[in-house]
């Protein structure tokens, strides 16, 4: 089932939960896979690793809302910033734990035979396309440079 029908029946569910910051976070998704079919040049049906850049995307735009109404004593603001990133992390795949991602960096690295921060760009490029929706670009970013420093 794609995402879009997957996130139309949630949508049903939280209309009949009467669940207004669920259908206000799923609504977002819907708008957002819309967007990405109607961009002029683009196919009428986006593939399974474009839903996943475009949820990802929803995800880190509502984290850094709320970091900032934190920054700024507005936890008002954030905690529903953070309870729609709640729902929307739940289309996204299985983040792995910070143990797999080293291991699976320190794969990388042999492979590419990385040995400084020089090759911090081909490593992360590699990492990115293996790990792809499975660890955020900030923890795969960090761990790298922790495994090259």
């Amino acid at each position: 089932m794609s995402l879009q029908m997957k996130v139309m029946e949630k949508i049903k569910e939280a209309m009949k939960a009467k669940n207004t910051v669920a259908l206000e976070s799923l609504r977002a998704i819907k708008s957002a896979i819309l967007l990405a079919q109607t961009e002029s040049g683009a196919k009428q049906e986006i593939s399974e690793s474009e839903e996943i850049k475009l949820v990802q995307k929803l995800v880190k735009q509502r984290k850094d809302s709320a970091a900032l109404y934190q920054e700024q004593g507005r936890n008002d603001l954030a905690d529903p910033e953070l309870a729609q990133v709640a729902i929307i992390e739940q289309f996204l795949p299985k983040q792995i734990s910070k143990e797999e991602l080293q291991k699976m960096i320190n794969e990388i690295i042999s492979q590419t035979g990385a040995s400084s921060m020089k090759d911090m760009g081909k490593v992360m490029g590699m990492a990115t396309q293996k790990l792809g929706g499975k660890a955020d670009g900030k923890a795969i970013s960090s761990v790298v440079k922790e495994l090259l420093g």
